[in-house]
């Protein structure tokens, strides 16, 4: 197995998802932000790992084999003897959701266990997700990203905004916002993060945390956007049957990532497309469904884009 250029570090849950307007039945599906962010790289074909802990139960077994099947690097996945993170979706629409993971497995994940020599080898490494708002987890993933800046590892940033992602989150938005590299956010997450309606007040409030990073701003529907410094590209959303939305946030960081280290020649415009073409393709498939290169590639050919 080659060594990891791309990890992502955070939190691998365990959905459970109402399946009866009783609540009395429910389906459980593996996921977890910073984790199919790991997924969708190494669906590209990028040496990955994912930097976590999970349980050694049957939801934790489920991430495993999961995260095994999906190409990840096993060494940077801890099981531990502690109960598993999830996330209880008890209304589809619109959804609400809480999260049950008192010293659960994912607080217990230590950095300093993950295998000699890894920033040798590691180009670029991602954050974000309820990981970053769990203590004292998200302490330990805050000092593992410096770490990894001051060892000229690119970062990549996604909040993500969940409900428990308050006023106390604040801190944490500021400080990983200006270690990042790339933030990719939507306008869900600037509303949700920053408590307003005045979205574009919001983005410009978290682009003065950082005014040197690149920052991907998505838009569902009115596809997105593209900031580094005083210029911006947009790319309008592509038209896909869509199965569900799950994951492709997620794809779309990915998607990003890929193209500047696989393809940096490439100019800021062809960069976003490509990040909007890989959330597009998320799209097609239910659940969190990493698109492949060729899913993507034949979407931005279709999309006159390629």
């Amino acid at each position: 197995m080659s060594e990891p250029v791309f990890i992502a570090a955070g939190e691998a849950l365990t959905d459970l998802i109402v399946a009866d307007a009783a609540c009395t039945q429910w389906t459980a599906r593996t996921g977890g932000s910073t984790w199919n962010v790991a997924r969708a790289m190494a669906r590209l074909d990028v040496a990955a790992a994912f930097a976590g802990a999970i349980s050694r139960d049957v939801f934790g077994e489920a991430l495993w084999q999961a995260s095994m099947d999906s190409s990840l690097d096993p060494r940077f996945l801890q099981r531990l003897d502690k109960s598993p993170l999830l996330a209880i979706v008890h209304q589809l629409s619109p959804p609400s959701y809480f999260f049950v993971g008192d010293d659960s497995a994912d607080l217990h994940f230590d950095p300093l266990a993950l295998p000699e020599n890894w920033r040798k080898h590691c180009r670029w490494m991602h954050f974000g997700g309820i990981s970053l708002a769990r203590r004292p987890l998200a302490d330990r993933l805050i000092a593992l990203a410096r770490d990894a800046k001051e060892a000229g590892i690119r970062i990549s940033y996604d909040p993500n905004w969940r409900l428990l992602m308050d006023e106390r989150y604040d801190a944490t938005l500021q400080a990983m916002t200006g270690l990042a590299d790339v933030v990719k956010v939507s306008d869900e997450d600037l509303a949700g993060l920053f408590r307003s309606d005045d979205i574009e007040r919001a983005f410009a409030t978290l682009r003065s945390f950082n005014p040197a990073a690149q920052y991907l701003y998505t838009k569902g529907e009115r596809g997105a956007s593209l900031h580094i410094g005083d210029d911006e590209w947009h790319a309008p959303a592509m038209a896909v049957p869509v199965a569900d939305t799950v994951g492709a946030g997620d794809a779309s960081i990915a998607g990003y990532v890929y193209s500047q280290l696989c393809a940096p020649q490439r100019a800021p415009r062809d960069h976003l497309r490509f990040a909007v073409a890989a959330g597009a393709a998320a799209c097609i498939g239910a659940g969190a469904t990493p698109p492949s290169l060729a899913d993507i590639e034949r979407l931005l050919l279709e999309t006159g884009h390629a």
